[in-house]
C-alpha cells in the first residue's frame, strides 16, 4: 500500500491497527515504521496512529477515550472545564475501572485512575469533532477528585485548599445528586469532607 492510498481510505486523522483491518487494508509493520521516520505518522501508543498534518484537528479529550477505554474524564481537567477551581490543568486526568495507567504523546499526557466498577458512573457523552468521549458530570468529578485524594483531605482546612470556585459551585452543583452520587461511595471521611462543602453552596 501506498501512503497516498492510506490518506485516502482513513478518514479521521488518528487509526488504529484494527481500523485497518476493518477497512480490509493490508499494511505492514515496516510501512508504519517509514512512514513515521519520513514524519508523516506520529505514534501515539502502540497501535494507535496519527497523520501528522492533521494533529490540530484531534483534540486531547477526544483521544483520551481511544487511548484507554473505557475511561472518563474526571477530577482536575473535568472540574476546571466547569470553572470549579482556578487552575489551568495540562494532564488529563480520567476514572477507569481498568488498572491505572498513564500516557505521553503528541497531544499531551494522559493519567487513568482506577475505581471501583461500582464508581464508574455520573457521566455524559460528549460528541467530540471525529470521536465521543465519557465526561463525569460535575457533583461526579468532585466526588472523584475527594476519594482519590482523601489522604490529603482530613480538615476543614484542607477543604479550604481544594480551593473551590464557591460561587461556581453554588450555580453548578447539584446538591441533591452530590449526596444521591456520595451515598454510593459509602465512606465516612468523604462524608465529612462533603458536609463541609455542602455548608459553603
Amino acid at each position: 500500500m501506498k501512503y497516498s492510498e492510506l490518506q485516502r481510505i482513513v478518514r479521521a486523522p488518528v487509526f488504529s491497527r484494527q481500523d485497518l483491518r476493518q477497512l480490509g487494508a493490508r499494511l505492514f509493520s515496516y510501512q508504519l515504521s517509514l512512514w513515521q521516520k519520513r514524519g508523516h505518522l506520529l505514534k501515539l501508543k502502540n497501535g494507535l496512529y496519527a497523520f501528522a498534518d492533521r494533529l490540530a484537528e484531534l483534540s486531547p479529550e477526544e483521544i483520551s477515550g481511544l487511548l484507554y477505554s473505557p475511561s472518563c474524564l474526571s477530577l482536575e481537567k473535568a472540574l476546571a472545564g466547569y470553572g470549579l477551581i482556578p487552575e489551568m490543568v495540562y494532564t488529563l486526568t480520567l476514572i477507569t475501572p481498568k488498572t491505572t495507567r498513564k500516557f505521553k504523546n503528541y497531544l499531551g499526557s494522559f493519567s487513568y485512575r482506577h475505581v471501583k466498577p461500582s464508581l464508574f458512573f455520573g457521566y455524559r457523552q460528549v460528541k467530540g469533532k471525529f470521536f465521543p468521549y465519557l465526561l463525569a458530570e460535575p457533583e461526579k468529578a468532585l466526588l472523584d477528585y475527594i476519594y482519590l485524594n482523601l489522604s490529603k483531605i482530613k480538615t476543614e482546612t484542607d477543604i479550604k485548599e481544594l480551593r473551590l470556585n464557591w460561587p461556581a459551585a453554588k450555580k453548578t452543583i447539584n446538591k441533591a445528586r452530590l449526596r444521591k452520587y456520595l451515598a454510593v461511595y459509602g465512606h465516612k471521611r468523604m462524608k465529612v469532607a462533603c458536609a463541609q462543602i455542602l455548608d459553603k453552596i
